[in-house]
């Protein structure tokens, strides 16, 4: 089977660029507005896809830690539970979120957290689904996305590879729409943690799938290399404000680093080329003044035989190249050649084995 996905129309493969997700998560502080302003940016910065979370909060939590304190700068409300709530968007507000996507020509999904989220975004018939770190390696909620027949993402952060073995195992009979990233689940990562020689790992041990990597490192270089060691999608967080209320921000993108990171990509994927070498129009205005051609190192006679000391080796480019130095040794001129002239093969002819013996004893 190919390793290919294909996400609201984009074919991701090997060949193509890369699919880059900026992962708004809950960096929208509940705001719709500012929700869609952060749609448009991560369009404007060339973003694929912009990504949400949602969660059903009294489900996935026990009622202890829903009713937990939460008191911090970062806090919406007095219990984790109520401040999670109040970062949750209504089916409403999706369904003006996903016409709003629509309408500037970005792909929208969210990560579902839960059975009921995994519904209540199939019942808005999402394009795709993502599978948070924590959850690969929650079986029955693997099992219920992959029946909704949708192409999958799942982060691998904090995970074993039997984890992730399991996680593919319980997914690829049922849908074989799958995309495993790389992830270090540190918020920052630290970049001695981010293992990225797992993408070669990934790709040998699922040969089927599109490997990716959410990268939760500061900074942008990251993807790029990720990119180049067989990575075709990347998700990074993405922010208006680093400095911006909520637990997130401080290491997300900012739309600067966002269309930089897009730019690097899109320019690795063109820099790679086809692996085929060759000489390009391009060069050969620079090549001219930097190669050298064979020339006369002194005045020579017609009847001479060439040795060393009559060849020079010097620029521009336009006569016999240094690599035929070795071929003219020996042959006889059959004109005179000025000094700093060029060395053709019109005015060269082979010399008898006495003269030519002789040429190369001088």
């Amino acid at each position: 089977m190919a390793r290919e996905l294909t996400i609201d129309g984009f074919t991701i493969n090997d060949q193509s660029d890369c699919y880059v997700i900026a992962e708004i998560g809950h960096n929208h502080q509940g705001d719709l507005d500012q929700c869609k302003k952060m749609f448009d940016v991560a369009k404007e910065c060339g973003a694929n896809a912009v990504k949400l979370q949602k969660r059903d909060n009294r489900t996935m939590f026990t009622k202890e830690m829903y009713d937990s304190p939460y008191l911090h700068r970062n806090s919406y409300a007095p219990t984790y539970g109520e401040h999670r709530d109040k970062l949750e968007f209504s089916k409403e507000q999706h369904l003006e979120l996903i016409a709003h996507s629509k309408k500037i020509g970005v792909t929208f999904f969210s990560t579902a957290f839960d059975i009921p989220s995994a519904d209540f975004l199939a019942d808005l018939d999402m394009p795709a689904y993502k599978i948070a770190s924590g959850d690969t390696i929650n079986i029955p909620l693997l099992r219920h996305v992959a029946k909704l027949g949708k192409p999958m993402i799942i982060s691998s952060g904090g995970c074993t590879m039997e984890d992730v073995v399991r996680a593919y195992r319980a997914v690829m009979p049922i849908n074989p729409q799958l995309c495993i990233l790389q992830c270090t689940s540190g918020y920052p990562a630290e970049f001695e943690e981010l293992n990225l020689k797992v993408i070669h790992t990934f790709r040998e041990r699922f040969p089927d799938v599109v490997i990716g990597l959410s990268a939760h490192d500061n900074g942008i270089a990251m993807a790029t290399v990720a990119y180049v060691m067989g990575a075709s999608v990347v998700e990074k967080h993405f922010t208006l404000n680093r400095a911006a209320k909520g637990t997130d921000h401080a290491f997300s993108l900012t739309p600067k680093g966002l269309e930089r990171m897009v730019r690097d990509l899109r320019r690795t994927r063109i820099s790679m080329g086809d692996g085929m070498k060759r000489c390009y129009e391009s060069e050969k205005g620079p090549l001219y003044k930097m190669q050298k051609k064979l020339v006369a190192a002194r005045d020579l006679p017609a009847g001479h035989v060439i040795t060393e000391a009559d060849i020079g080796i010097r620029s521009p480019n336009d006569g016999l190249p240094p690599y035929e130095f070795d071929n003219i040794l020996g042959m006889r001129l059959t004109a005179p050649l000025k000094s700093d002239g060029n060395f053709s093969y019109d005015i060269l002819e082979s010399a008898d084995s006495r003269q030519a013996a002789g040429g190369r004893a001088q």
